[in-house]
């Protein structure tokens, strides 16, 4: 129940897609105060039911979300966080095992913290999701949705890779409505370095002045959750243990996936240009060498 935690509650209240949900923070003051103070919200919000709970009775939910963790720090990567966060989260994990239902990681460097969350509840693959690059993805389709003057639900472009610094914003494969976006009259292609710079760039903008991010991943992830529980099947780019697509397994990372009521499916391949191909697999490396860290410190 810090930032990221209240964000991804109060988003999915706001959604109306939950009946029921259980809050839990090792201060457990903190998790009663926020649950009786969402909950006094209830009549504006479908009148869901909220209360603080433990761990343990969370194996009775369709969908349980892990925001766990210390915060990112001003001129700190996503990868600094991992030594600190990956005990936290490997505890959980294995605290979850035997659990039915679908396992959603938000807390950073999601990616590798994905796959100790895996790998410590021994769940099966499709069942443990990190949220990756789809806050990415939508920054990028909001930044080009302002340059054109269109609606970002207009633009159809996906980042992979790793949610940090080693992503890839797939320009060449990008559309706008049903047109290239490299055909797009006036595009420069110049100007894509620049647009992923700012997205890759952006959670670093927000914590050197507010200290956090919060509300869009709170927002994007209530979205995957509502979704996913709906069995929409919608494809997203969320990280997952990759088996074999673009020649990469036994890492977590995010590829274009359909997601439904059973977790993360079909995990469909991107065309990529020979330099999006590099930098994907530039990107595989690094995550691959980070998981590694994590194995050599685990206790």
């Amino acid at each position: 129940m810090g930032r990221v935690g209240t964000s991804v509650a109060m988003s999915l209240l706001s959604r109306g897609s939950v009946r029921e949900l259980l809050l839990n923070d090792l201060d457990q003051a903190r998790a009663e105060g926020e649950a009786m103070d969402m909950a006094h919200g209830a009549p504006f919000l479908g009148g869901a039911a909220v209360r603080a709970s433990s761990v343990a009775e969370m194996h009775g939910c369709a969908a349980i979300v892990i925001a766990a963790g210390r915060n990112g720090r001003p001129g700190e990567s996503r990868l600094d966080l991992l030594r600190d966060n990956a005990a936290v989260v490997r505890s959980l994990g294995t605290a979850l095992r035997g659990y039915a239902g679908l396992l959603i990681m938000v807390t950073n460097p999601v990616d590798v913290l994905t796959w100790v969350l895996l790998d410590a509840s021994q769940l099966p693959p499709s069942r443990v999701l990190g949220t990756g690059t789809l806050l990415d993805t939508a920054r990028m389709r909001t930044l080009i949705g302002s340059e054109l003057g269109v609606s970002p639900q207009s633009v159809h472009l996906h980042v992979i890779g790793e949610h940090g610094d080693s992503q890839v914003a797939l320009f060449a494969s990008g559309e706008v409505g049903n047109l290239p976006l490299r055909a797009w009259p006036g595009w420069q292609q110049g100007r894509e370095v620049g647009l992923a710079d700012q997205v890759r760039g952006a959670a670093t903008e927000i914590i050197a002045r507010k200290g956090a991010t919060n509300h869009a991943i709170g927002l994007a992830t209530a979205y995957l959750v509502k979704w996913a529980l709906a069995d929409e099947r919608r494809v997203l780019t969320i990280s997952r243990l990759q088996e074999g697509a673009l020649g990469v397994r036994d890492v977590c990372i995010s590829l274009p996936t359909i997601v439904g009521r059973m977790g993360a499916g079909q995990v469909l391949e991107p065309q990529l240009s020979e330099f999006e191909r590099v930098a994907f697999l530039e990107s595989v490396r690094v995550l691959r060498d980070a998981q590694a860290s994590v194995d050599r410190h685990s206790p």
